[in-house]
C-alpha cells in the first residue's frame, strides 16, 4: 500500500467559519496493485471511526475491509477532531482553554454535527465528489448525522454496528443495553464455567486487600467490572477468558493479582489514551435534554449490576461519574464532565424529516445480540430512513469488521448499489 498523510484547518465552529480554527488530519491508503496515475482516478471511500474518542485506525498493511475497499477506492481514514494528529483534547491540553465552563464550552463542539461539517470540509478541499462513506459503530451515528445534514455529499453510506436511536432519552438506550449485557453475561458463565468462580474471587479479594494498577491507581470492584467490555466482541470475548485464566499469583503474603493480570486491566479501564470517551459519551445521546448521568442514574433499575452484587456481572461501555474519581487520566477533568451531563440545550444530531426523504443509497449491518448498539432501537431507526436497506445477523457482534470485514463491507456495497436486501 501507498499512504499520504493530509492535515486540514477547519473552523472550530463552523458556524463561525473566520473564527478560531483547529486542525484535522487524514490518511489515505491506496493499494499498490493501482499505479498513481490509476489512484488518483479512483474515488474516496470515508471511513469514520468509532468512539467517540477513537483516532482513525493505523494500518501496517491491508486487511479484512480495508483490502476489500482499496480494490476500487481511496480510502480516507480521518482522525475526527480532538483525536490522534488533529488538534488533541486530553487533561493536558483541555486547561489552555481556561475555566471548566470555558473547557466545557469548547467541547461542544466535538459532536457528530462538527464532525460531519469537518469532513465536507474536507471533501471540497480535496475536490472529490460526493464520496462514499463507511461507518463503524459511532462512525456510523455520525453517517446518519451526514445523511441528515449534508446529503448531497454523499454517494452512498454503509454503516456496521451503528444506527442511533433519532429521539427519546439517553435513559431508553441504556436500559436496553443492561438488559442485554445481563444477557450476555449469562451466555458467556455457559461457556466459561470456571470464570463465574474467578471473577466472584477477585471481586472478594478487591474487597479485602488493596491492589493497585500499574498507574499506582487502585483496582476496585466496580473498575474491575469494566472488563465486560470484552463481552462486545465475538472472538474477542474468549480474550476475556485468557485474562482470567492468569488472575492470581501465589506470593510470601498469600494470593495476589498477577502483575501480567493488572496490566492488561489498566489497558481495559484506563481512558488515558482516550479522554473524549468518557467526557463525551453520552453526548452522543443528548437532543435538547440534559442526560445527567443516564447510565448510573438507570443502574438503580438493575441491581444486579452493582458492586457488592452477588454473583457479580461485568459491564459493558457504561460510563459512570466515579471514572473521574478513580481514573487519574480523568481526575483533572471532572467538574468539566458534571458541566456537560448537566447540559440542557443540546442541539440536534439528525433531522428526522430528511431522512425520511433521503435519496442516497444506504445499507446498514444490525447485529442481533449486540450489547452496545441495541437491535430494537437500530431497526426503529432504519425503518424511519427512507431507502435504507438492512442486514440482520446474529453471526457477528459489535466487532464484526474485526472478524469478517471483508465479507460484510462487500455485502454492504453490494447492497447499496443493488437496491436488494
Amino acid at each position: 500500500m501507498r499512504t499520504v498523510e493530509h492535515f486540514f484547518t477547519v473552523p472550530l465552529d463552523h458556524l463561525v467559519p473566520d473564527g478560531e480554527a483547529i486542525t484535522v488530519f487524514a490518511r489515505e491508503y491506496v493499494s499498490s496493485s493501482h499505479s498513481e496515475e490509476e489512484a488518483r482516478k479512483l474515488p474516496w471511500l470515508l471511513f469514520l471511526q468509532g468512539g467517540p474518542g477513537g483516532r482513525g485506525n493505523r494500518f501496517g498493511s491491508l486487511g479484512g475491509w480495508s483490502k476489500a475497499a482499496a480494490k476500487e477506492f481511496r480510502i480516507l481514514m480521518l482522525d475526527q477532531r480532538g483525536t490522534g494528529l488533529s488538534t488533541p483534547v486530553d487533561r493536558n491540553t483541555l486547561p489552555l482553554r481556561g475555566s471548566a465552563e470555558e473547557q466545557a464550552a469548547y467541547l461542544e463542539h466535538f459532536r457528530a454535527d462538527s464532525i460531519v461539517a469537518d469532513a465536507e470540509l474536507v471533501r471540497r478541499t480535496l475536490g472529490s465528489p460526493p464520496w462514499s462513506v463507511f461507518g463503524q459503530s459511532y462512525g456510523g451515528f455520525c453517517a446518519v448525522t451526514y445523511l441528515s445534514f449534508a446529503p448531497a455529499g454523499l454517494r452512498e453510506v454503509l454503516i456496521t454496528g451503528g444506527l442511533p436511536p433519532l429521539t427519546g432519552p439517553a435513559d431508553d438506550v441504556y436500559r436496553a443495553t443492561f438488559q442485554r449485557v445481563a444477557a450476555r453475561n449469562a451466555e458467556y458463565f455457559t461457556w466459561y464455567p470456571e470464570d463465574r468462580e474467578t471473577v466472584d474471587r477477585v471481586a472478594r479479594h478487591l474487597k479485602s486487600t488493596p491492589e493497585f494498577l500499574p498507574d499506582g491507581s487502585p483496582l476496585t470492584v466496580e473498575r474491575f467490572q469494566m472488563v465486560g467490555a470484552f463481552l462486545g466482541g465475538n472472538t474477542r470475548v474468549d480474550s476475556l477468558h485468557y485474562l482470567l485464566e492468569d488472575a492470581f499469583a501465589g506470593t510470601p503474603d498469600g494470593p495476589r493479582l498477577s502483575d501480567p493480570f493488572l496490566e492488561q486491566v489498566q489497558g481495559i479501564v484506563s481512558r488515558r489514551s482516550n479522554p473524549l470517551y468518557a467526557l463525551m459519551h453520552e453526548t452522543i445521546y443528548g437532543q435538547g435534554l440534559a442526560t445527567n448521568w443516564s447510565a448510573w442514574r438507570v443502574l438503580d433499575e438493575y441491581p444486579e449490576f452493582r458492586p457488592d452484587a452477588e454473583p457479580l456481572l461485568l459491564t459493558g461501555e457504561m460510563i459512570y461519574p466515579w471514572y473521574f474519581e478513580q481514573d487519574p487520566a480523568l481526575q483533572p477533568l471532572r467538574e468539566v464532565a458534571e458541566l456537560l451531563a448537566r447540559k440542557q440545550d443540546w442541539g440536534p444530531l439528525y433531522d428526522v424529516r430528511q431522512l425520511a426523504a433521503n435519496r442516497v443509497p444506504v445499507a446498514a449491518a444490525v447485529y442481533s445480540e449486540d450489547i452496545y448498539v441495541d437491535r430494537k432501537l437500530s431497526l426503529e431507526t432504519a425503518a424511519a430512513v427512507r431507502g435504507l436497506q438492512v442486514w440482520e445477523t446474529g453471526d457477528f457482534h459489535h466487532d464484526g469488521i474485526a472478524d469478517d470485514g471483508e465479507g460484510i463491507f462487500g455485502r454492504l456495497l453490494g447492497m447499496a448499489r443493488s437496491g436488494r436486501r
